[in-house]
């Protein structure tokens, strides 16, 4: 039976190349972003690829929380239904604190955290009602700490990874599933102006992991797995002087 999918900034980065690669498994999609000229770009591509695919478009803004819920109950409630909702947008931010960067800083935090946690929120009701589905919750590497220039940006990361644990929690035991993935260095506009990407991979490469890490059902997981999945929790013991030097110019994170 045809899965359908729920995918929130399939417009770009990660989602965009996401998209295609669950239209080539199988899935039915239904792509939202602000961006509808990309989205309709997107749906055109996988349409002449997959033309046996439904694959429908949705002007939507994260940060516009009633409207999430609404396009999420209105699609599990269509002919259909829904299987899978990933709360994948996201923007960046670089910028030292107390430098005049706030309001960019906020928007972060809007978009990232509670754009995904409403997200989230719809999914699990209408998977609570029906008693089964899957949420995937796009993080990063970045929340395994706080690096210095890109505070609001890994602090968003660290949030949405710890609310989709509770959630997670509060779900254990039942039919519906939270899988929580960490990106590393992906080739996306997100981070393609940083001097150094370590261990980087190409965005077709991370989508065809992102896949497959999603239909394997995974509670966690870096992207790659490895090196991150070693690198990461290094991270959090690193000293202080040496984050501070090895921050300059080198932000982690892959994501959206």
């Amino acid at each position: 039976m045809t899965k359908t999918v729920f995918l929130t900034g399939a417009s770009s980065g990660i989602g965009r190349a996401l998209a295609p690669e669950l239209a080539a498994r199988g899935y039915d999609l239904v792509l939202a972003a602000r961006r509808t000229d990309s989205l309709e770009q997107v749906r055109q591509d996988i349409a002449a690829r997959h033309p046996q695919r439904r694959v429908e478009t949705r002007a939507l803004d994260v940060t516009r929380y009633d409207e999430v819920q609404a396009a999420i109950a209105e699609t599990a409630h269509a002919p259909g239904g829904l299987d899978l909702v990933i709360a994948n947008a996201g923007i960046g931010s670089t910028g030292l604190i107390g430098k005049g960067h706030f309001d960019e800083d906020r928007r972060v935090i809007e978009t990232n955290v509670l754009g995904a946690m409403a997200t989230i929120d719809a999914a699990v009701a209408q998977f609570r009602a029906q008693n089964r589905g899957q949420i995937v919750v796009i993080s990063s590497v970045a929340a395994y700490r706080g690096m210095p220039g890109a505070g609001s940006y890994c602090a968003s990361k660290a949030a949405i990874a710890v609310y989709a644990d509770a959630a997670r929690g509060e779900l254990h035991g039942t039919p519906i599933r939270v899988t929580t993935l960490f990106p590393g260095y992906i080739d996306t506009p997100i981070n393609e102006d940083m001097k150094s990407r370590p261990f980087l991979i190409d965005v077709t490469r991370g989508a065809r992991i992102v896949a497959d890490l999603i239909e394997r059902g995974v509670e966690t997981s870096t992207v790659p797995v490895m090196p991150w999945s070693l690198i990461g929790p290094l991270l959090r013991m690193l000293p202080m002087g040496m984050l501070a030097r090895s921050a300059k110019g080198a932000l982690p994170g892959g994501g959206n």
